[in-house]
């Protein structure tokens, strides 16, 4: 039965992923996502509730999971319903507070802890490997690294099939090391979800007829996430930098995004134009593809994208066991990615004087 899991998985996705755009003259009252914001490219209200058919295709996968799978499967639904729930909330009444929905994903990462007994307890880096053999730090430090993830992926849904295709390049990328290693349940569930995110894809990519939404993308973020918790801590031969590496276009988003955001001394949750994925849009495909419509320059932006999403995710397959060369990877994606990021901004490679403001740039620009 295992193996007929994610075919299950993708065709309920599916089916209710398609339902939803159908009947949303129904429910798009409370469902639909308007084209008003900092942070909207789209045309036209578009259902922004894809979560709810992806989490349908998971609970199909669970119901149709061997013994063993299903158990380990079913936790990770249960522990996610907080950040699927508040994310589901935000969608629908548009007035849930960021801390709230921080908390939310918090919360799933100790409720992951609580039904499975797994948190990290070590990350290759002297003294604070030390601090979390300390059960409660080191429980702490896992809801961090969880509701990290979990909003680093709510950062980059952004544009048609961006979110959900940079999750399969992580999950694929997971899913070989776990094969690799001999962890048959995390390679099935990284399949698994796999397969669910292309049933949503067939919708959302890219004709963006659904959005992921809030809830979508903090489910998806936090099982992502746990699938890296648990990876190295049930194969102790997989280094702990070897998810976080295959994770890394969204991390490191993320905490470009913090540091952009102090530096101009605003909220580290504040809305703004300046992600890679909204420059590559209002830099690279508006300047060459002026002649599309608007849906397929939305999607132009996400292989752009992806092609980097790879980069670290490749790197994390072919060094999984060896830390010092995963460290160096990390570096060298954060390197690439300023050196993109400043090409975008700045118009140059490298270090010089010559800048140009994003606030004064057409990245502000609708």
């Amino acid at each position: 039965m295992t193996e007929v899991a994610p075919i299950a998985g993708f065709f309920v996705t599916l089916a209710i992923c398609v339902l939803i755009v159908l009947t949303q003259r129904w429910h798009g009252r409370m469902t639909l996502d308007c084209n008003h914001g900092v942070q909207k490219f789209h045309v036209g209200a578009t259902p922004r509730v894809g979560g709810v058919g992806i989490l349908a295709g998971l609970v199909a996968v669970w119901v149709f999971a061997s013994s063993v799978f299903a158990e380990t499967f079913g936790f990770m639904l249960l522990a996610g319903m907080p950040a699927f729930l508040f994310g589901l909330a935000e969608d629908l009444t548009k007035s849930v507070s960021v801390r709230a929905r921080l908390l939310a994903t918090m919360a799933s990462g100790f409720f992951a802890w609580s039904l499975t007994g797994i948190s990290l307890t070590e990350v290759d880096v002297w003294g604070i490997d030390a601090l979390l053999k300390f059960v409660p730090i080191s429980v702490l430090v896992t809801m961090v690294a969880v509701a990290g993830v979990a909003n680093s992926v709510n950062i980059i849904d952004g544009f048609n099939g961006l979110a959900a295709g940079s999750v399969i390049i992580c999950l694929s990328a997971l899913g070989i090391i776990a094969a690799d290693v001999g962890d048959s349940v995390i390679a099935l569930i990284c399949l698994s979800l796999i397969a669910v995110l292309s049933g949503f894809l067939l919708v959302n990519f890219p004709l963006g007829k659904l959005f992921l939404g809030d809830g979508g993308a903090y489910l998806l973020g936090f099982l992502l996430a746990w699938l890296a918790v648990m990876l190295p801590m049930r194969n102790p031969s997989v280094s702990e930098w070897a998810p976080l590496l295959a994770c890394g276009y969204p991390v490191l988003e993320v905490l470009f995004s913090m540091m952009r955001r102090y530096k101009r001394s605003l909220n580290p949750g504040h809305p703004d134009r300046l992600h890679l994925h909204s420059l590559v849009k209002t830099r690279i495909i508006r300047k060459h593809f002026k002649t599309w419509p608007a849906y397929l320059k939305n999607a132009a932006v996400s292989p752009i994208c992806w092609v980097y999403a790879a980069l670290p995710a490749s790197l994390a397959v072919l060094f999984n066991e060896r830390t010092p060369c995963l460290m160096a990877s990390f570096a060298f994606c954060a390197l690439v990615y300023w050196l993109c990021y400043r090409r975008l901004v700045c118009f140059h490679w490298g270090i010089g004087d010559r800048t140009v403001s994003p606030e004064n740039s057409d990245a502000g620009r609708r």
